[in-house]
């Protein structure tokens, strides 16, 4: 690890006063991508600023029909939440199945977006349910936040504040994953809004992140059942190959997990 210079901001001010007044200045959150990376020394920011004290970013509750999650929510409180399970089941359980209870006990969804790890949760999750990321400055739609692998529309010296989950009918999640790191190899969820409207987030198959099926979710407003998802499938040209799975395989994955979500709302 190289050497820099460690600052824990205690407000959203203060925390945006300091990104701004040091360039190569890095925020963390959880920790649980940008520690390890630091270890590597793969990145040499010149100041860290913990966001760990910042009370603006913390709390969840709803209003007025959205779940209000601050951006510091570790996963382990996402998933125990009493308002979570209640308002959305189905992101109380994406919660549980990320990476194991010392990283669940960490991270954060907040930090999670905003890496936008190809392989992350969270990303099928925020596409599926139609969320809003606040900011400091801005609202962002999911359908715009997420722009490739680990790229996002945040600019400089923008920090997550909460993101607003519209309650859905109902949603579910269901991935297939690594092993050793509990990472989604493919991970598919679903979510039948409000209005009726259906909406897929992929995660961990997509060779430029995380995406909408957006041919599942024709069929599946069509005919919402096992059914209508008989004979579909995901391009292999649009999904990620490496040395743990092949496009092809990735492909064939989304689709089951697609179905199992399905069973789990049926």
């Amino acid at each position: 690890m190289y050497a820099l210079n460690y600052q824990r901001a205690k407000s959203l001010d203060e925390a945006v006063k300091l990104l701004g007044a040091e360039p190569e200045a890095k925020l963390m959150a959880g920790g649980q991508t940008l520690i390890p990376t630091l270890k590597a020394r793969l990145a040499q920011p010149s100041h860290l600023i913990d966001l760990a004290r910042v009370a603006e970013l913390k709390g969840i509750e709803v209003k007025d029909g959205v779940l209000i999650i601050g951006a510091m929510s570790k996963h382990y409180e996402v998933m125990t939440s009493a308002v979570v399970q209640k308002a959305i089941p189905g992101l109380a359980n994406m919660a549980s199945l990320i990476g194991d209870l010392q990283v669940r006990n960490m991270g954060t969804m907040g930090g999670s977006i905003a890496n936008n790890d190809p392989a992350a949760d969270y990303p099928a999750g925020v596409l599926a349910h139609n969320v809003t990321i606040v900011t400091n400055k801005r609202e962002i739609k999911a359908d715009d936040y997420f722009q490739g692998m680990f790229a996002t529309a945040l600019e400089e010296g923008e920090i997550i504040i909460k993101l607003l989950w519209p309650l859905p009918k109902k949603s579910a999640y269901s991935k297939f994953e690594h092993p050793a790191s509990g990472y989604a190899m493919a991970g598919t969820c679903i979510a039948q809004l409000a209005d009726g409207s259906v909406r897929v987030g992929v995660t961990g198959a997509g060779s430029s992140g995380a995406f909408r099926w957006t041919e599942a979710e024709e069929a599946l407003a069509k005919s919402f059942s096992l059914k209508a998802l008989e004979g579909l499938k995901v391009d292999p040209e649009t999904c990620l190959g490496d040395l743990h799975a092949p496009p092809e395989y990735r492909a064939h994955l989304v689709g089951v997990m697609a179905k199992r979500a399905l069973e789990k709302m049926l």
